[in-house]
């Protein structure tokens, strides 16, 4: 990618997110388009590629079981599902039966996050048992198999520690790419630390093989990120290398950072508060408008989304709220080079 495409694109979401202001567009409403036709503009994301992690369901995964939620999911409009275990009603689903579940309901599992590391030899990590880890991938159907531990969760959150941690990610990305999959970590917040000068998360993108590991990113840690440790914005290291980043977790909040005493009840993190998809300040066209849409996987997320106090309503809810709105995203992104999506 050139550099003058480079400063273009950031220009133009300079542009876009002046223009987003400036329309006063709140939570819940999909963005207008800028290419209307009779049915009703073109979308932003392809349908195909929304996605739910199931992390946002744990309350409901181990009372109504794979089958129930599955079917749940599906009929919101899911078509592709991130695993956070493979456990639910007391017991561990059999790969194939998931894999026959997923099909049944015209589902694809697109990835899992498994530990990354554990002191515990028996433990289900990739550190101590990779193999049986890309075993359990492989036989589900995945084509992604990751991580959402912190890089600096073995060997320190340092420079040096980063360094270490890519050649264990290069490890798991060569073990994985030789089945046929891909190795990916996903961040939150504390990966945008910056040691005397150096951010930790440039850190692992540098020394890490891209033909081996890939990333999914975490929209709301990101935002996060950049609060705590400001320096960078979120949507560039998609937009600088989109083929490195095929996942993202599609999570919105609200910032409170600037008005702290106007909080409001719930759990918060470093100043922020999450929300369903499209209720919180996050503007997600910086992200999509700078990719090829067809190549890149959109997964909703809400840490919070079974907490009575911050989500009244339920994680179902969450899931469907969170759908409907990136289903109903339409693009304005300007060009005509834009793939359609139907």
């Amino acid at each position: 990618m050139g550099e003058n495409r480079k400063v273009t694109r950031r220009r133009f979401v300079g542009a876009t997110a002046g223009a987003a202001a400036a329309a006063g567009m709140g939570p819940w409403a999909p963005v207008a388009s800028g290419h209307s036709r009779r049915n009703g503009g073109d979308r932003l994301l392809p349908r195909r590629n929304i996605g739910i992690q199931l992390y946002t369901l744990r309350d409901q995964v181990p009372t109504l079981g794979f089958e129930e939620v599955f079917r749940r999911l599906s009929r919101i409009g899911y078509r592709e599902i991130e695993f956070a275990g493979y456990t639910a009603q007391n017991r561990r689903y059999t790969n194939q039966e998931l894999r026959r579940l997923l099909r049944r309901f015209g589902l694809r599992g697109i990835g899992s996050h498994v530990n990354y590391f554990s002191a515990d030899p028996t433990a289900y990590s990739f550190v101590t048992q990779l193999e049986q880890v890309l075993d359990d991938a492989e036989e589900i159907g995945l084509p992604y198999i990751g991580t959402a531990s912190r890089p600096g969760q073995r060997y320190g959150e340092t420079v040096e520690g980063y360094r270490r941690a890519a050649e264990d990610f290069n490890r798991f990305g060569a073990a994985a790419r030789a089945r046929g999959m891909r190795f990916y970590h996903h961040n939150h917040s504390e990966e945008f630390a910056v040691e005397n000068g150096t951010r930790l998360y440039d850190v692992l993108l540098e020394e890490t093989d891209p033909r081996l590991v890939f990333f999914e990113l975490d929209i709301f840690w990101a935002h996060v990120g950049q609060s705590r440790f400001p320096g960078f914005k979120p949507h560039e290291y998609a937009w600088d290398m989109p083929e490195r980043f095929p996942l993202f977790h599609v999570k919105d909040g609200v910032d409170y950072t600037g008005a702290p005493s106007s909080a409001p009840p719930g759990p918060t993190s470093f100043g922020w508060q999450m929300r369903d998809v499209g209720g919180g300040d996050i503007p997600f066209e910086p992200f999509f408008c700078g990719i090829d849409a067809d190549d890149h996987h959109y997964i909703v997320e809400r840490d919070t989304a079974i907490d009575p106090v911050a989500n009244p309503a339920g994680s179902f809810s969450t899931a469907e709220r969170s759908y409907d709105y990136l289903a109903g995203l339409r693009e304005r992104c300007g060009g005509g080079n834009r793939r359609r999506h139907r």
